[in-house]
């Protein structure tokens, strides 16, 4: 009887680690997830033109097989993107990119709130089992070189204290390139976007698996 019990109480544990193995089963959809504001949605761009939609080209050009999901939301700020974080955990993505925080910014919110809320969503999504790449963002000189400095250097913070990989600006080789952006001077073209895309990829690849 010893015995036996001690044979069910073993395949009870095999099943529970199981069960809380992220990867996703044999045949299952591999999902990496977008997530963030109208830079990630692709405001003004056609949808097969925005970041999310060139990256999916670009992952079945070099032979990974995930589906990307565009869950960008115009004018979404980090207290929006946690609201909408139950939701996202329904697609089961395997790797999230995380790029919000501009929004907060360019409204004069306080840094402490968004650092907090940033860190919440990389938490939520990490305990899911999902590989978070936080996108860090910059701030235009005329908000003042000491709000400014403090919200980029919160992307490093928030990072660290996640033990997240983190691309320190989004619009990296894009921003205040006028023949990259749209006439707002904010939103990426497509062939901005594909840029962003060329950037972003050494800092997604190792998250990603064949």
């Amino acid at each position: 009887m010893r015995a036996l019990l001690g044979g069910l109480l073993l395949l009870v544990q095999v099943v529970a680690a199981c069960s809380t193995q992220p990867t996703a089963s044999a045949g299952e959809e591999r999902v990496v997830l977008a997530f963030g504001d109208s830079l990630t949605s692709g405001l003004g761009v056609p949808a097969d033109q925005t970041y999310p939609a060139q990256l999916a080209a670009r992952l079945t050009r070099e032979g990974y097989d995930y589906r990307v999901v565009n869950a960008g939301v115009s004018g979404d700020t980090t207290a929006g993107g946690l609201r909408r974080v139950d939701w996202a955990l329904r697609l089961r993505p395997e790797v999230v990119i995380v790029e919000l925080g501009v929004n907060d910014a360019l409204r004069g919110q306080k840094l402490a709130s968004v650092r907090e809320n940033l860190e919440q969503i990389v938490a939520r999504f990490q305990a899911s089992g999902a590989r978070v790449l936080i996108a860090g963002m910059r701030l235009p000189p005329n908000y003042g070189d000491p709000y400014a400095a403090d919200f980029y250097r919160l992307y490093r913070e928030v990072a660290r204290a996640r033990d997240a990989p983190l691309m320190p600006f989004f619009l990296d080789g894009v921003g205040a390139i006028p023949r990259l952006n749209q006439p707002d001077g904010i939103h990426p073209t497509a062939e901005g976007y594909a840029i962003v895309v060329d950037r972003l990829w050494p800092y997604l690849v190792p998250l990603l698996r064949k």
